[in-house]
């Protein structure tokens, strides 16, 4: 039978840099005994099966030995549903499976993943049996965190939560999480949580200068609650970036083919939000998405930013953001070119 592609045996295992935690700072999350990198590596929309498998390794391998060692996945990242957790557990295998207790991984279920009543939502048929299926793909017995993706209305908060209990006491998951809960659903969780002697470790919501949402109720209650967060879209999709300083959709770009980017978002209101950013970037000796993410990770509120990556020197970048310091005074000229606080932007 010929080798596959991807088959281990065809290159040496991965030596990790000797030097992998001499870069990235790394914070507690909330009040728990985890730290986490101020970055991490989200395995979203270029680690599927449209990416060669030696690019998504170099990236994974780059991002490894750089410090960066919490790994975001779900269920459905790909294209197609699945391939992201399967191309990670390719990796794992061929390169990081000696390192594997030096690794935070984590994945989700909660939207769409398999046809039928009990391929999407959260209730308990669903949340234990996606997680069975990412393990399989991860090719890993247990993952750091597992969370619970969305708030499914039509299924009891209390189904869900006692769902993600009995996954940490199978030993299938150390810690849960939710994501995408607002902030009173949010606090019912963690309640539900704690009275079961189970910590509800990490929220994890979008946020950026273009959608400061988690600002005006979710941020305070962690804060009070003690639970860190893992922020997703630091960079806007790719809004916080200098791709589109022209008005000018890149043919390569995001923008011109994601279901989530598309032209009608390069606004006259945009571009004179990310021509200001530019600016303060520029004065300030950064690059449009270092500043942006250095911007979310200035309050610790913020554990680690979740960020894409579709070659290693986009990991650098984050890495280079995630130490820098930014003045108050370049704080303060933001608010003029970022969404209000506790809004997003239209």
């Amino acid at each position: 039978m010929p080798i596959a592609a991807d088959d281990p045996r065809l290159h040496a295992p991965h030596v990790a840099s000797a030097s992998r935690y001499d870069d990235v700072p790394f914070l507690r999350a909330g009040a728990s005994g985890v730290k986490l990198p101020r970055v991490s590596l989200g395995l979203w929309q270029n680690f599927g099966r449209d990416r060669s498998i030696e690019s998504q390794r170099e990236i994974l391998l780059h991002a490894f030995d750089r410090g960066v060692v919490h790994i975001d996945l779900a269920n459905n990242y790909g294209p197609p549903y699945g391939a992201a957790e399967s191309t990670f557990g390719t990796v794992l295998d061929s390169d990081l499976r000696r390192y594997r207790d030096e690794l935070f991984v984590t994945s989700k279920a909660g939207y769409d993943m398999w046809p039928g009543p009990y391929g999407d939502g959260g209730s308990r048929k669903y949340l234990m049996r996606s997680l069975e299926q990412s393990l399989t793909r991860m090719r890993t017995d247990y993952v750091d965190v597992f969370y619970s993706h969305r708030v499914d209305p039509e299924t009891p908060i209390e189904e869900t939560m006692q769902a993600l209990v009995d996954i940490v006491r199978s030993g299938k998951a150390l810690y849960v999480g939710i994501s995408n809960y607002p902030a009173p659903l949010a606090r019912r969780a963690h309640e539900l949580l704690a009275g079961e002697g189970v910590r509800l470790l990490l929220h994890q919501p979008r946020y950026s200068l273009f959608d400061r949402t988690p600002e005006a109720e979710l941020f305070p209650l962690l804060r009070e609650l003690q639970v860190g967060s893992a922020v997703f879209s630091p960079l806007a999709q790719g809004l916080l970036t200098g791709k589109y300083l022209d008005g000018v959709v890149p043919a390569d770009s995001r923008a011109a083919g994601s279901f989530f980017l598309n032209e009608s978002a390069i606004t006259d209101d945009y571009l004179r939000r990310i021509r200001g950013i530019d600016a303060i970037a520029r004065e300030a000796g950064v690059s449009i998405p270092q500043l942006a993410i250095a911007w979310v990770l200035r309050d610790p509120v913020v554990t680690t930013a979740i960020i894409g990556a579709s070659r290693p020197a986009q990991v650098d970048d984050a890495i280079a953001a995630s130490r820098l310091e930014l003045s108050t005074d370049t704080i303060e000229a933001l608010e003029e070119f970022a969404a209000p606080s506790g809004a997003a932007t239209a």
